[in-house]
């Protein structure tokens, strides 16, 4: 079954424990956690004592997707914080190999995340070290952006590689997700769905959950 990881980035931030409830009792599997430092992204979201503050409202997975400069100098503070999986940017500052060694060494899954801009081919050196990747399907930065379809083959090229090479890690998808863009991102190789305003902007954001699993 696909997982799906609600991002919190489209959530009310003036309740956000209540809304880390309500996520969880959609059925939600990941809790998605956008971190944005207004510098790497030109936006500024949560830090590590947030995910701190939240971590006690729920006991599902925290994927923390950096969208910072400097991952490997954070990355202690996320994980003493609550993450469970930290996500960091191949586009970053930080030497790619050292974070994931810091990542690991602090007892947290690592993914490497591509922005819409990078070829796949950029990750496949470091596949075999990760447990999971995360395709961007929108510039990073803001919530509520369209689905970049031509970004649907580099999900292909990755999904493939990892099966060639017989690596089973997720393949996260992030942005623009919905029932409309959902079927195509899986059929592509997608495994993890993160959708924000898709369920925090529906009606019945249970169902919403249940339906992006099913697909």
């Amino acid at each position: 079954m696909i997982k799906v990881a609600p991002s919190i980035l489209s959530c009310d931030f003036s309740q956000l424990g209540t809304e880390i409830k309500k996520t969880d009792l959609w059925g939600a599997d990941w809790i998605h956690i956008d971190i944005m430092d207004g510098h790497f992204v030109p936006n500024i979201t949560f830090g590590a004592p947030i995910v701190k503050s939240i971590r006690p409202f729920t006991d599902k997975t925290f994927d923390c997707h950096l969208m910072i400069s400097e991952p490997l100098k954070y990355a202690e503070d996320f994980a003493k914080a609550g993450a469970d999986i930290i996500n960091f940017h191949i586009e970053c500052q930080s030497p790619i190999e050292d974070t994931i060694d810091k990542i690991k060494s602090l007892g947290c899954k690592v993914g490497l995340t591509l922005k819409p801009k990078t070829p796949a081919e950029a990750v496949f050196p470091f596949l075999d070290r990760l447990d999971m990747v995360l395709i961007m399907t929108v510039e990073p930065g803001f919530g509520g952006q369209k689905f970049m379809s031509d970004m649907l083959p580099k999900i292909s090229a990755i999904s493939n590689e990892c099966k060639r090479r017989n690596i089973n890690i997720p393949i996260e998808v992030d942005g623009g997700i919905s029932m409309t863009t959902a079927p195509d991102a899986v059929n592509a190789g997608a495994t993890v769905l993160v959708a924000g305003s898709a369920v925090y902007g529906s009606e019945n954001p249970a169902e919403i959950i249940r339906n992006l699993q099913r697909i």
